[in-house]
């Protein structure tokens, strides 16, 4: 019996004991359950406000870019509203202008007319006059003769004799006079020409002379075209034989070299591998030699391109690719093809406006400077391998003549040479076509100011415009008015045999004199 009763009472107390682990499971499930809702509704609640920041974020972002958008869009309207009403107000100042002009002709022609009108009555008036004359010229005639006893052949020959000395002295005062009025007419007719073959032509000059700047569709880009660790950009140096500056210019890389040759290259290169899109150093290799391969082509097709637009026939194919070289070469900074272009212009227009022959001045001038292709590369001077080269091929003997002579070498032997002479002096002579490293600049500059002082009686001198101009002044009780014009050709020439400029330089000798005196 209390066997039963402990078994009983022991699985009575199991019982309870499990009964009270349940409850205590259970609660620590509960505080479990709640911790868990807790961290729950916090998560939801920390996203809820994250996502709230950002869309605020991102909204204000989106307002602000769009923001700048619409003020750039304004700016740019703006600009072009302002170049269309700048166009607008030049057309109708032009148009003003043209009016007036058109009103002046017609005044001017109304003038000549009332002038023929009063020259013809004049002429009129001047017959009738001249038969009187006549009359009262053979009356006098009859009375002098019987008054003097003389005929008219006795005293004509009695006239003679008395004024043929004054007569020789008035002759060649007014030869000198005529010689002169010829002088000053033919400089005007000659700056006229000039001034009007000029305003019909308009080249550009401005030139890179060591870098390009090559557009990148992307700042991104300029990563694949270093490489990883630099390979790509080394092999683009080590293949093209230039620098490759990237800084940071936005959306831009500089090809940095003294040859622009090299430099036009790396440009075709880089800016083929960027179209491709495969930038590695075994295609930047490959790519590199395809350009190199195809470069004298392309040389061909600019001096072609040059013929062609100057409307140049029968030259020799062969020379297009001297004439091509010639855009990447240039001579104190102008671009050497680009001034071949401008005198062959300049010339042809003076030719034809002195009637003379207008294909051998266009020929002439584009091919005056053709040696400069090939000088670095052999003997002479460009001048006597411009006239190899056009010798070589088939160019007429006129031709090759004008070029000769285009630097003053050899003497003129036609007309046409004079032209090719001139053109090519006011192209290079031109301000702002040519341009001098600043040392050479100045030393050039000081050179012509000694030159000046070294003659006797000049107290200064002066360069002036870029040294196109020196201003002499001298001593006016050491020098007369006559001496200063000897001494300005004497400047000039000294100036021709011991100095090398570009273009011409005009020499100005002043004399002046001053009173002073006081009032006491």
């Amino acid at each position: 019996m209390n066997i039963v009763l402990n078994i009983a009472l022991t699985i009575i107390g199991i019982f309870i004991g499990f009964m009270f682990f349940l409850l205590f499971k259970n609660r620590i499930l509960a505080n479990e359950y709640e911790k868990i809702n807790f961290l729950r509704k916090e998560l939801e609640e920390t996203s809820r406000n994250d996502l709230e920041t950002r869309k605020k974020r991102l909204t204000a972002d989106l307002k602000e870019e769009f923001v700048n958008w619409k003020n750039e869009y304004n700016r740019k309207q703006s600009s072009k509203v302002n170049r269309l009403n700048e166009m607008e107000r030049r057309l109708i100042q032009r148009e003003e202008n043209l009016d007036r002009r058109y009103i002046n002709l017609d005044n001017k022609e109304k003038e000549i007319k009332r002038r023929e009108r009063e020259l013809h009555l004049e002429e009129e008036e001047l017959k009738a006059l001249n038969t009187k004359l006549t009359t009262s010229y053979e009356e006098q005639k009859v009375l002098l003769e019987k008054i003097s006893g003389m005929t008219v052949q006795e005293a004509k020959e009695m006239m003679i004799k008395q004024y043929e000395s004054e007569a020789r002295m008035e002759s060649a005062q007014k030869l000198k006079t005529i010689e002169e009025e010829l002088k000053e007419k033919s400089v005007m007719m000659a700056k006229e020409v000039i001034a009007t073959s000029v305003q019909r032509i308009a080249s550009e000059h401005t030139i890179s002379s060591s870098v390009t700047v090559i557009d990148l569709p992307s700042d991104e880009m300029k990563g694949r075209i270093i490489g990883r660790e630099g390979r790509n950009i080394r092999a683009l140096e080590t293949a093209t034989e230039v620098d490759f500056i990237v800084d940071d210019t936005p959306e831009a890389i500089i090809v940095s070299s003294f040859d622009p040759i090299r430099r036009e290259i790396a440009k075709r290169a880089l800016e083929t591998l960027i179209n491709d899109g495969r930038i590695h150093p075994a295609r930047v290799e490959e790519v590199v030699e395809k350009i190199k391969l195809n470069f004298d082509d392309h040389l061909k097709e600019v001096g072609e391109n040059v013929v062609l637009e100057l409307g140049i026939s029968d030259i020799d194919p062969a020379l297009f690719y001297y004439l091509g070289k010639l855009k990447y070469r240039t001579s104190y900074g102008q671009n050497v093809l680009e001034h071949s272009k401008e005198v062959a212009m300049i010339a042809s227009l003076m030719a034809r406006e002195l009637g003379m022959n207008v294909a051998v001045a266009k020929r002439a001038g584009l091919l005056h400077d053709i040696g400069k292709s090939i000088d670095r590369e052999t003997e002479g001077t460009h001048t006597e391998l411009s006239v190899e080269l056009t010798k070589k091929h088939n160019e007429s003997q006129t031709v090759q003549e004008a070029i000769a002579s285009h630097h003053m070498d050899v003497e003129f032997t036609s007309v046409e040479g004079v032209l090719i002479q001139a053109a090519d002096t006011m192209s290079a002579a031109r301000p702002g076509s040519r341009r001098e490293i600043f040392e050479t600049y100045i030393k050039r500059l000081e050179k012509l100011e000694e030159l000046s002082k070294s003659f006797t009686g000049v107290k200064k001198a002066y360069a002036l415009r870029a040294g196109r101009e020196v201003r002499v002044i001298v001593n006016s009780n050491e020098m007369d008015d006559n001496r200063t014009f000897v001494m300005s050709k004497d400047i000039a020439k000294k100036i021709q045999e011991e100095m090398e400029y570009p273009g011409q330089i005009k020499v100005t000798v002043i004399r002046e004199v001053r009173a002073t005196e006081y009032a006491k």
